[in-house]
């Protein structure tokens, strides 16, 4: 109960600070790496979460981008929800985008990142502490493998999911960006201006697998045990 009040107390000092359009901020950058590139679209690394949420970013981001898609998800419980996802990040590329966009699967240790990580955190209800923590996880490992293969961009499809904090994701890859100099966080809000219909229509035309908890065990539990 205590962890649930803390996170209300959280949410109403969310509202009252500004927010940022990251949207608008997203459409500006487009616009000047446009220009700025003479029509020689630079790379960019985009960590997916799962086809559904990758469906709409993926679109908005190849008029301006050459998009690798980065699979780091180790949050995912079970292993067979984890290569499910996958396994359909995969064929969406392959049927949709065949031979244009390379698929670049992390490693996955559900067990030592469920009991290092995110155990502490075990009470807390979806979309506080733990939820935050494993953001910047898996951003921090993206930034990572983006520093080390020379990807001067980066950004996530977390930000198109309704369920998220898009201020939030944000804030924490900014945080982040400051680690890796070299590679340049694209913020976003991909929900924005009709992107999570689009979301929706991309996965019903494509019939994809739509999974109905976040990933993580608790979020099983929680969406599952505490009905």
């Amino acid at each position: 109960m205590r962890n649930k009040e803390e996170y209300y107390r959280y949410l109403q000092q969310r509202k009252a600070l500004p927010r940022r359009n990251y949207y608008q901020l997203s459409l500006q950058e487009k616009q000047q790496i446009q220009q700025d590139s003479r029509g020689q679209k630079p790379r960019l690394l985009l960590h997916a979460c799962c086809a559904v949420c990758m469906g709409w970013p993926l679109e908005f981001l190849l008029d301006t981008f050459a998009v690798d898609i980065f699979y780091y998800n180790p949050n995912i419980w079970p292993q067979a929800e984890y290569q499910r996802r996958l396994e359909e990040v995969r064929r969406v590329l392959q049927e949709e985008y065949p031979g244009q966009i390379q698929l670049i699967a992390g490693p996955y240790d559900n067990a030592a990142y469920t009991v290092e990580q995110l155990a502490p955190y075990k009470d807390d209800p979806e979309g506080y502490r733990r939820c935050f923590l494993c953001y910047a996880l898996r951003l921090q490992e993206a930034f990572r493998y983006a520093a080390e293969h020379d990807y001067p961009y980066l950004t996530t499809t977390l930000t198109v999911s309704r369920q998220k904090d898009s201020q939030k994701i944000n804030e924490i890859a900014a945080g982040l960006q400051r680690q890796y100099p070299q590679v340049h966080y694209f913020y976003s809000d991909f929900k924005k201006a009709g992107g999570q219909q689009k979301t929706d229509e991309l996965a019903a035309r494509r019939q994809l697998y739509r999974q109905d908890y976040c990933g993580c065990v608790y979020s099983w539990e929680e969406r599952f045990l505490e009905k």
